[in-house]
């Protein structure tokens, strides 16, 4: 995630964030040679959907280029765990919203059928009671602001032990 200081909210493990700007779940797949593969990670976590979608691809797309992401990581690196973060809500894409659901929930089945996959929900704690985008995001309507983040780093947490 590009703009998020993940090495400062988790001091002590060893994180290289290899987020790049406005990139989708394709683009991660085509420079895997370089942001993934030359690290032998023994963690991945993969923050991708979100502008996939907003750029009008459907679920069944991002799943689909899931699953390629997937099998390239574990040809390479099999007993590596590969943990997809949840696409999250946002204000800007609020319309994706339903699509961006079923992809959430088509890419947590795929996971809970498979060894060493992993879905770390981080949509829910953006959401208010009423089900709706929380104080969370900076002035766009689309990128986490501070409190967004701290809400991550709370739900993430969890998975990096």
């Amino acid at each position: 995630v590009r703009g998020w200081a993940t090495a400062q909210d988790f001091p002590g493990k060893p994180i290289i964030n290899r987020g790049f700007g406005g990139s989708e779940l394709s683009d991660i797949i085509h420079y895997y040679e370089r942001v993934i593969r030359p690290y032998a990670p023994a963690k991945i976590f993969v923050y991708a959907g979100d502008n996939d979608i907003g750029r009008g691809k459907s679920a069944a797309q991002v799943v689909a280029d899931y699953k390629t992401l997937v099998s390239l990581v574990q040809s390479d690196f099999p007993g590596t765990q590969f943990i997809y973060i949840s696409i999250n809500p946002s204000i800007a894409r609020w319309d994706k919203w339903p699509a961006m659901v079923e992809a959430n929930r088509m890419v947590e089945a795929y996971a809970a059928r498979h060894e060493n996959l992993g879905y770390a929900d981080l949509a829910t704690p953006l959401l208010d009671d009423n089900g709706l985008p929380g104080p969370v995001f900076a002035d766009d309507g689309l990128h986490l602001n501070d409190e967004g983040y701290r809400r991550w780093r709370v739900a993430l947490a969890p998975y990096l032990d």
